[in-house]
């Protein structure tokens, strides 16, 4: 009746033996640590990074702790403070000899100071939110002004665009505040425009006006037009920052709309404010030329002559040197996808695709000089750098290829590149906060302390109340917090102080099934039933409530999940994940303590529950 079978039991150790492993990191903290990433897309860390570092290291008398390469950036972890901020100057030295021009970020971080053993087991610590960690908040608002400006030059050239396409003589395009004039010498000849802008443009809003004796169609966005814009760039420049965050190393940035306008960054861990906002505010664009191979271009690359007027020379990059028309064929914001794929001789390529706009350009560009080389430059902080220059074959339009890539991870690379571009209008940071690390100790000190305060005055009130079966509780009750906590490191979630708030709100939800299961049990005794058989019954008969309230409870934490946001969701998710863990504890848990303890006993004349009132008889 009251026996567990071996496999329930097997179950139980398992969960419990994996429980504390992926508990375990989380006790060991984090040392501090110096990161080495790429800062411009031309540049890859490699291993050979690695070695690098290690040897400019050996040479100064400073000795890591630990050295590795994670795929993207080599990461130095150091004994302290002092010695991480010698080695990130070090480091820095050898690796940016021209400081204005760093080729590499050279960033100060935080690690885990886990086994190693464990580390290979995947057994990772929890990410700590910004307020238990420090690190940098920005809030950051867009330039949408600037935004509705790209987008109504970007119409200004569809217009022009469409008309000549069709024929349409006008007297002119011209910009006029936040709209569009456009000059025809005749009616007719404006109501023909009007229906192919309708057409081709419906985003567009038009009206009729008179200027003397021309013949004035206005365009302009409409309200809802102009919002769907603003969107699309703050989407588009949240994505574009996710891109940029990579490059130093955060784990689990937090970068989310705030209003209709804003985004915030927070970068958990992250101890060089400075280097932050640099790539934050970092500005890039991607543009199409056509190569120069006139005479004095090639003069200009032998260095024996100065570069053509209306060319350019670029020295840097994968393509480089090479002289380089400075007549635009497209540009980054006219992309609207780029893929990694393979050509019909199964090379490494990327496919492109633009706007209807830029592929009329590209067209044009392409059918005139077919057979001749096209570059595409990457421009950052006003330096450009050729990513790739490859032949022109046939006749492009909106969508082609670009073709002679090294490999496919070089393909990858740059459609990743080209993808996340630049960002749709710019961005101003109106809020800077720096928490630092002795303040996230402090509040995860406090949250501690909070929590082992309230998981004693339980245990103690339990223990009292109940005796051997308060035991068995306050034990299920740590099974159910070593389990909350083992399920946030394997997921990989962020703890913030909302976060540890669950926690703690989670013991005294997980205590009362114990308190219902004990209290059903007493009920039984009362009854006059055997200890055997009121245990049996008090386990299955509050089976029914503990699910019931639990599943309303995890109804609300779900919907917590789903609408809320920030500190919210962080509460919600410990939340939920709490409620499942306490089924477990506070019934199979706990069952299978008090079956090893009874359950063999063939007579038991009283179980340590504490008082038992029995109704007096009259």
């Amino acid at each position: 009746m009251n026996r567990y079978p071996i496999w329930k039991y097997a179950i139980i150790a398992v969960t419990l033996v994996i429980g504390m492993i992926y508990t375990l990191p989380n006790f060991f903290g984090e040392s501090p640590a110096v990161q080495v990433s790429s800062a411009k897309a031309t540049v890859k860390v490699d291993t050979g990074m690695l070695v690098r570092v290690e040897t400019a290291l050996r040479s100064a008398g400073i000795e890591p702790t630990g050295t590795f390469f994670d795929g993207n950036s080599v990461k130095v972890r150091l004994r302290d403070t002092d010695t991480q901020l010698k080695a990130k100057d070090l480091i820095a030295r050898e690796l940016n000899p021209d400081p204005n021009e760093p080729v590499y970020v050279v960033a100060l971080n935080l690690l885990s100071s886990s086994p190693q053993w464990l580390t290979k087991l995947n057994a990772l610590p929890m990410y700590l939110g910004l307020d238990l960690r420090g690190g940098v908040h920005f809030l950051l608002q867009l330039d949408t002004k600037q935004a509705l400006t790209k987008r109504l030059d970007s119409s200004t050239s569809d217009i022009r665009s469409l008309l000549r396409d069709k024929g349409i003589r006008h007297a002119g395009i011209t910009r006029s505040g936040s709209g569009i004039e456009i000059r025809f010498r005749d009616d007719e000849t404006r109501s023909r425009a009007r229906n192919v802008i309708v057409d081709g443009l419906p985003s567009l809003a038009l009206a009729d006006r008179a200027d003397g004796n021309d013949f004035l169609l206005v365009a302009a966005f409409s309200p809802q037009t102009e919002r769907e814009v603003i969107d699309t760039a703050l989407q588009q420049n949240i994505t574009t920052l996710h891109n940029r965050v990579n490059e130093l190393g955060v784990a689990e940035p937090v970068i989310q709309r705030q209003g209709a306008d804003r985004v915030v960054v927070q970068l958990p861990g992250v101890q060089d404010t400075a280097k932050a906002k640099d790539i934050l505010g970092r500005t890039a664009t991607l543009e199409a030329r056509l190569v120069d191979l006139s005479a004095e271009a090639q003069a200009a690359l032998m260095e024996t002559g100065p570069v053509p007027f209306g060319s350019e020379l670029f020295k840097v990059g994968r393509g480089a040197p090479v002289v380089l028309r400075k007549q635009v064929i497209f540009s980054g914001e006219q992309l609207t996808g780029a893929q990694a794929t393979f050509d019909e001789n199964q090379r490494a390529a990327v496919g492109i695709q633009l706007n209807d706009a830029a592929g009329r350009v590209l067209r044009d560009v392409s059918r005139e000089n077919l057979k001749k080389p096209m570059a595409v430059v990457l421009f950052e902080r006003g330096r450009g750098e050729v990513l790739t220059v490859a032949t022109i074959q046939a006749e492009l339009g909106s969508r082609f290829q670009i073709t002679g890539m090294d490999s496919p991870q070089g393909a990858n690379d740059l459609a990743l590149l080209l993808r996340a571009g630049a960002l749709a209008a710019p961005m101003e940071i109106i809020e800077e906060r720096t928490i630092g690390p002795s303040l996230g100790a402090e509040n995860i000190a406090k949250g501690f302390n909070s929590t082992l305060y309230g998981f004693i005055a339980i245990a103690v009130f339990m223990i009292a109340y109940y005796m051997l079966f308060g035991v068995f509780s306050t034990v299920a009750l740590g099974v159910n917090v070593l389990l909350l906590v083992a399920l946030l490191s394997m997921l990989q979630a962020t703890l913030t102080l909302p976060g540890i708030a669950a926690i703690a709100l989670t013991l005294g939800m997980a205590i009362d099934a114990n308190v219902l299961i004990n209290e059903r049990i007493r009920e039984e005794l009362r009854r006059g039933v055997s200890p055997q058989v009121a245990i049996s019954e008090g386990y299955e008969r509050a089976w029914a409530t503990i699910l019931d309230s639990n599943i309303t409870t995890l109804i609300a934490g779900v919907a917590l999940l789903v609408f809320g946001s920030g500190a919210v969701r962080g509460f919600a998710v410990v939340h939920c994940l709490g409620i499942m863990t306490s089924i477990f504890s506070s019934v199979v848990v706990s069952r299978g303590m008090v079956n090893l303890w009874y359950g063999r006993r063939k007579k038991i004349a009283k179980l340590a529950i504490g008082q038992v009132w029995k109704p007096s008889s009259r």
